[in-house]
């Protein structure tokens, strides 16, 4: 790999860990501000997010 692939790896794997780790900071406080009911919603940008990762995960 290039230093610039590498580079590019590792953000993407940085923005997967800060995704998984914000994701239930982000219900606790969504349920805590009587919002609870945006939590359904983040299933639209998770689920094609993991599907993306899965994929490229096969391809490489």
């Amino acid at each position: 790999m290039t230093p610039r692939n590498t580079f590019i790896a590792s953000l993407v794997g940085t923005a997967m860990v800060a995704l998984c780790w914000f994701t239930p900071v982000l219900v606790i406080v969504l349920s805590a501000l009587s919002l609870a009911a945006g939590v359904v919603y983040l299933n639209f940008g998770l689920l094609p997010l993991l599907a993306i990762s899965i994929a490229l995960t096969a391809i490489k």
